[in-house]
């Protein structure tokens, strides 16, 4: 029988989720500080080129990657409230949402998207995290999911305004493909659930420096 008292469980609880956000944040800030100060955004060449076999890395190095601090600062909050509220159930949560979202909005980026754009930046994900966390109170329908859904919308509501085209260089589509990938883990995860039976159904783009030899994408498109 554990002898833990109620406090003790629930800060051994808050750990591992302080670990990966913490981490996370702050490895995006770290390598926005190099690439700023040393290295002249060079790192941003790491992103999704659309219909480029090179630009396939940027699936996994988008998130990584920001425009400008600014850019940074914009997704470090929302991406640390989002997130841990997806990891209030499971780590195991946090981890599908994130691979499904950063897959989906990847493979979507990397087909349809602007072949003369580089693709960076986490909004993606903070998006997913929103599509997961509204769309999963649909096929949990427990009360838990349809109270933290409302919540989210009350204070995250006006995100819905990001899935449509707005600002010059600014995304929509990594915004929108990043709130289905969202969906998407939503009804997987109620899917894969015993005993469930689920329901079926930022800044302006950077121009890059010609350079003909590299053949390099001229623009930059945030998230």
């Amino acid at each position: 029988m554990s002898n833990q008292t109620p406090g003790r469980v629930i800060t051994n609880k808050l750990i591992t989720p302080a670990i990966i956000l913490g981490g996370f944040v702050a490895l995006i800030w770290l390598l926005e500080i190099i690439d700023t100060l040393l290295l002249n955004q060079s790192l941003n060449r790491l992103g999704i080129w659309p219909r480029h076999l090179i630009g396939l890395r940027g699936i996994l190095f988008m998130p990584f990657l920001h425009g400008d601090l600014g850019h940074v600062a914009a997704n470090t909050l929302p991406f640390l409230f989002l997130g841990a509220i997806v990891m209030l159930r499971s780590v195991r949560d946090f981890v599908i949402v994130t691979l499904t979202t950063m897959l989906f909005s990847g493979i979507v980026l990397w087909l349809f998207g602007n072949e003369r754009a580089i693709y960076i930046g986490a909004s993606g994900l903070v998006f997913g995290y929103f599509g997961f966390l509204l769309l999963r109170s649909y096929f949990d329908r427990s009360v838990q999911s349809i109270a933290i859904a409302l919540v989210i919308f009350l204070l995250y509501g006006g995100l819905i305004f990001g899935l449509f085209p707005q600002q010059p260089g600014v995304s929509w589509g990594a915004h929108l493909s990043g709130f289905v990938g969202g969906a998407l883990a939503a009804w997987f995860i109620a899917r894969s659930r015993p005993g469930r039976s689920p329901i079926i159904d930022a800044p302006d783009f950077q121009h890059l420096p010609t350079e003909p030899e590299d053949n390099i994408a001229d623009q930059i498109h945030i998230l």
